[in-house]
């Protein structure tokens, strides 16, 4: 599903120059879970920006779903995101005007559904996720771990090939983590290819394989079980 061969991130304050990424050979197939982990300052969250496309690497290749998205104009990523990936954010990344339902459409309107079949996807979406009594609350109304339920349902509603998370967990308590990531288990199980950032051991544990991350490196990739 992706491969990546000597991906190099390199990032330029005035005259200094800072490699954050240093050659990184990466596979992800079909229907796996990978948990990326390191330490602050590893680059983690710069990989996993590289592979979903929300930023350019230097130098290297990343081949997605057999397309060579390297390769890309602008506008030909925004449409290759827009249609096959989905992502969860910290932060959930809700827009504060729009109602639960609004947020979770929106992606659905951008890719040219009709409205009223947006919206129907949307509400049972919402339905599944146990917050059918919540589509009309604006996020400011609504408790952290509902926000980031919301956030899911948001970027898994298209049916994308592969879902990125980058510390879905980071600003939830215990209890709210823990839905999160049955939700995230759940969607495992239906065959999705996610990839996820954390720093919380205890929830990488879920994934298929933790890749750590040093240095802009990789330095292990280990199978659970194995």
């Amino acid at each position: 599903m992706i491969t990546t061969k000597g991906l190099v991130k390199t990032f330029k304050n005035g005259d200094v120059e800072t490699q954050v990424l240093k050659g990184i050979d990466f596979e992800v197939g079909e229907g796996e879970f990978i948990a990326i982990m390191g330490r602050s300052g590893a680059g983690k969250s710069t990989f996993l920006y590289q592979i979903s496309l929300l930023d350019d690497p230097t130098a290297g290749e990343i081949v997605i779903d057999g397309m060579e998205v390297h390769m890309m104009t602008p506008d030909e990523k925004m449409r290759f995101r827009l249609s096959r990936f989905g992502f969860v954010f910290q932060d959930y990344a809700l827009l504060p005007e729009l109602t639960a339902l609004e947020n979770v459409a929106l992606p659905l309107l951008m890719q040219g559904k009709a409205r009223g079949e947006a919206y129907a996807i949307s509400t049972a979406a919402l339905e599944r996720a146990g917050l059918g009594g919540r589509t009309g609350n604006l996020p400011s109304q609504l408790s952290g771990g509902e926000q980031q339920r919301v956030s899911i349902v948001r970027a898994v509603a298209h049916k994308p090939k592969i879902l990125f998370a980058d510390e879905p967990t980071a600003n939830l308590d215990n209890e709210s983590s823990a839905k999160i990531m049955a939700i995230f288990n759940d969607l495992h199980k239906q065959g999705q290819t996610i990839i996820m950032v954390t720093h919380e051991e205890q929830y990488a544990k879920l994934a298929e394989k933790i890749v750590r991350l040093d240095d802009g490196k990789i330095v292990s990739q280990q199978r659970q079980g194995a």
